[in-house]
């Protein structure tokens, strides 16, 4: 019988449809095919990019913008906001608007456009997470930005229009709702209990071990009691800490093996879907004009997490008309599926 489960930090339900459940053999993703070749993004073409903001591997003595890098990242080409200009927020008759100032860089993760994130070793992650970790601080030290998303889009009918292996990190003026929404609970759990909801949520799934993936000293990977979309899966950090940013060099080194091994087991056991991957972190905290204690607990009551969502089924009416999201494969049988995988 079908099950209606609520998410306890975003108040949304979703319909676990049992009586449409589905194995694993039956989706048939059209697997994200292997750039072979070279790309806008590979060594020598550098030139065909914006002048790189960050690097890690050239020498210093080589020239900027050369080849010789392990990991590179750049503006988009072709930004959704633009890092120049002021906010000029206002009104327009009943309504708010404000100049799209933003930053839009792209992590051009390796050198070759047939590396894939799945398959890194832990040094070529750890080098993509030191990549994330440096823009997002030098991104949050400007004041005209509140929020910091990086993700990564793999395939095409996951957004990505390159397939050369990269990520990319939108800051925006202002925080989103859907985490001012998550932030609020939070709080209020919080303020209630003395406890993070995170931690409530990681223990009692540890307890349970029914929706784990992995487990290490670190991290926990999971997939979500209430999973909007099949697979669906969730990695978190033991320890209390909202800032994706200040992760110690140990919980750097265990991300750097849990997350390629996390995104091994959903190509192996979905013959290599395409994917969406964002890390949920924190909005910025430092002051800011107005706003010097908004935030308040959040450094007890949030705590930033990976999210990575297989684009297995499609969005449909009744989702968008409802906000429910059906999902016919039960997260139990989906972590107990990515285990063995």
């Amino acid at each position: 019988m079908p099950e209606l489960r609520k998410d306890p930090i975003l108040d949304r339900w979703v319909i676990i449809a049992t009586e449409r459940s589905r194995r694993p053999s039956d989706f048939a993703p059209t697997a994200v095919p292997v750039n072979t070749g070279e790309s806008v993004f590979s060594p020598g073409s550098e030139d065909k990019t914006p002048s790189e903001v960050f690097q890690i591997g050239r020498d210093a003595s080589a020239a900027a913008n050369s080849s010789g890098w392990n990991v590179r990242v750049v503006p988009n080409k072709f930004p959704a906001l633009h890092p120049d200009g002021d906010l000029d927020s206002r009104a327009v008759g009943p309504f708010d608007a404000m100049n799209g100032v933003g930053a839009h860089e792209v992590v051009i993760e390796n050198p070759s456009a047939a590396w894939d994130l799945a398959d890194a070793s832990v040094e070529e992650m750890g080098n993509v997470l030191e990549a994330y970790i440096e823009r997002n601080k030098v991104l949050s030290e400007d004041e005209r930005f509140r929020y910091i998303l990086t993700f990564r889009n793999y395939g095409s009918t996951a957004g990505a229009s390159i397939s050369h292996p990269h990520s990319q990190i939108i800051a925006v003026p202002v925080v989103p709702k859907q985490l001012k929404d998550q932030l609020d609970v939070a709080k209020a759990h919080y303020r209630a209990k003395r406890r993070s909801i995170y931690g409530d949520l990681v223990r009692q799934e540890i307890e349970s071990g029914a929706r784990i993936v992995e487990e290490n000293q670190h991290f926990v990977v999971l997939c979500p009691y209430a999973s909007r979309f099949p697979f669906e899966t969730t990695i978190y950090p033991k320890r209390q800490q909202h800032d994706f940013t200040a992760i110690t060099a140990e919980e750097k080194l265990a991300l750097s093996e849990t997350l390629p091994r996390t995104l091994k087991r959903i190509k192996n056991a979905l013959n290599n879907p395409p994917y969406n991957m964002m890390i949920q972190t924190a909005p910025i905290t430092s002051p800011r004009p107005g706003q010097s204690d908004y935030w308040g607990t959040i450094a007890e009551d949030y705590r930033w997490h990976i999210d990575i969502l297989p684009r297995l089924t499609q969005v449909a009416g009744f989702e968008w008309g409802t906000g429910f999201y059906i999902n016919p494969v039960s997260p139990e049988n989906a972590a107990e599926f990515l285990r063995d995988s």
